[in-house]
């Protein structure tokens, strides 16, 4: 969860006028955030020079608020930017649905995915394509598909992985959560052999929605009885459950992330979606908002599913993650500086080389090759 944005989902249709009054509006609000943090300027700039390569200044900002008490202030400011930037209604994505970049020659023979949206599925919506294989075993699958019935110009993207050829784990940020971990906080050198999938993390661990955060035997932030969580074990395989009921502590468990409340529990998106608050859905934007959100969930044999996308809520977030087959899911981060879903072709000898999962995704596929500020997950081949 995340800063004020430069850049957010502005309606493709809107006209020049309201665009330049909607720019002016975003503006406003980071000159709001400029002045009332000003007396503290000699703190933010070393915030923002330490901050790690690819950190804006907003987000290192807005990042630095946040842990100063001042949640409420971004919060607010989040909300002016939605209200003049929300996305728009009805269209259809431009250049339809894509191929997936990196997609391997050899189809993928998943049955695909129903499309959100009413009505036929264009050209190539949910038809899964395999992006990365082990000796010609489908590692992982995308796909991409409308949102839902209303914003139909917005595609999200979806990815699974296959955990008998993929192992999970959870690497530190350097300023979420700091400190000295085995894990690496990039992919940079032989951090980066084998990679197949990284994707962000959660909401931050000061939010008021206390999320929890253990990894390498170390209990970063408590882990609360109910909350979401992503538990990877030692052997590399991902869970997801409420904690103490679905899931809990053993001498398997090599990390867990929790965040937020689960949002697919026995198949069903939790119908809290709509009208939960802070202590639901986290000190954000609002689980109302159509804003970039994430999310990740387990189906009933295993199979591991990442969710990203522009323009959805919660609920819709949660459907997409449902109709994938997730039995057992949880929202991630939101906004869409911290949504980064990304694939990677392994070149030995050379960095690996990611693919954006969605075409709206704005971190780029390069984000992981440097060090991160929030924590972060990764898929390998096991082989």
């Amino acid at each position: 969860m995340s800063a004020v944005e430069t850049t957010v989902e502005i309606a493709p249709a809107s006209g020049p006028s309201r665009r330049r009054r909607r720019r002016r509006r975003a503006g406003a609000a980071l000159a709001v955030l400029v002045v009332l943090l000003g007396g503290a300027g000699a703190g933010i700039g070393a915030v923002t020079l330490a901050a790690p390569p690819g950190t804006g200044p907003i987000e290192a900002t807005a990042e630095w608020a946040r842990d100063h008490g001042l949640n409420w202030l971004v919060t607010g400011l989040e909300k002016l930017q939605y209200a003049a930037d929300a996305p728009s209604e009805g269209g259809t994505p431009a250049g339809g649905i894509p191929r997936a970049p990196g997609a391997l020659p050899d189809p993928a023979t998943t049955p695909p995915l129903a499309p959100v949206a009413a009505g036929a599925p264009l050209p190539g919506e949910g038809v899964w394509q395999t992006v990365v294989a082990d000796h010609g075993r489908p590692a992982v699958q995308v796909t991409t598909l409308r949102v839902d019935d209303t914003h139909t110009s917005y595609l999200a993207g979806v990815l699974r992985m296959d955990p008998a050829l993929v192992r999970g784990t959870l690497h530190p940020g350097v300023g979420e959560p700091a400190g000295h971990w085995r894990a690496s906080t990039s992919l940079a050198g032989r951090a980066g052999d084998g990679v197949a999938v990284a994707f962000n993390g959660g909401f931050k661990l000061s939010d008021p929605s206390h999320n929890g955060y253990y990894a390498e035997g170390r209990t970063v932030a408590p882990l609360l009885p109910g909350k979401a969580s992503l538990v990877l074990h030692t052997d590399g395989r991902a869970d997801v459950g409420a904690w103490g009921t679905e899931v809990g502590m053993g001498p398997d468990v090599a990390s867990v992330r929790q965040n937020l409340l689960p949002l697919v529990d026995d198949g069903a998106v939790n119908p809290t979606c709509a009208t939960g608050g802070t202590a639901e859905w986290g000190s954000t934007i609002g689980q109302n908002a159509f804003v970039h959100r994430s999310g990740f969930g387990v189906t009933a044999d295993g199979t591991e599913v990442y969710v990203a996308g522009p323009a959805l809520s919660v609920c819709t977030l949660g459907r997409l993650l449902a109709d994938a087959g997730v039995v057992r899911g949880m929202e991630l981060d939101i906004n869409p500086a911290w949504v980064s879903g990304t694939y990677f072709h392994d070149r030995p000898g050379h960095a690996p080389q990611g693919f954006s999962l969605f075409p709206a995704e704005q971190v780029p596929p390069t984000h992981y090759l440097t060090p991160t500020m929030r924590d972060w997950f990764a898929w390998y081949l096991r082989s």
